[in-house]
């Protein structure tokens, strides 16, 4: 399953989008009943360390989609962080 990434007000580079495919494609692998993955990436101002934003969506029908936004130093970082977030949130939905 290939994520829809957009990059606010930036050029994202290919090793940005390969590794957030990986990530995902591991998610969506565990949890099969993710339909679909949205990312969002943006620099938040002013330029300083913990800058970079990232939120991912996932769509889990029935259930309601899940989000989690996180800022970091890096976008993988970022990205590490919200996808932990949604796992647990995976995990609670599959658990309930």
């Amino acid at each position: 399953m290939e994520a829809k990434i957009k990059a606010i007000h930036f050029d994202i580079t290919d090793k940005l989008v390969s590794f957030i495919n990986k990530k995902v494609d591991k998610l969506s692998r565990r949890f099969e009943a993710i339909t679909e993955v949205e990312v969002t990436l943006k620099v938040v101002k002013p330029e300083t360390s913990m800058n970079k934003e990232a939120g991912v969506k996932l769509m889990v029908p029935p259930a309601a989609d899940l989000f989690a936004s996180k800022t970091a130093d890096t976008f993988e970082e970022a990205i590490d962080l919200c996808l932990d977030a949604l796992e647990r949130q995976l995990e609670k939905n599959k658990n309930s």
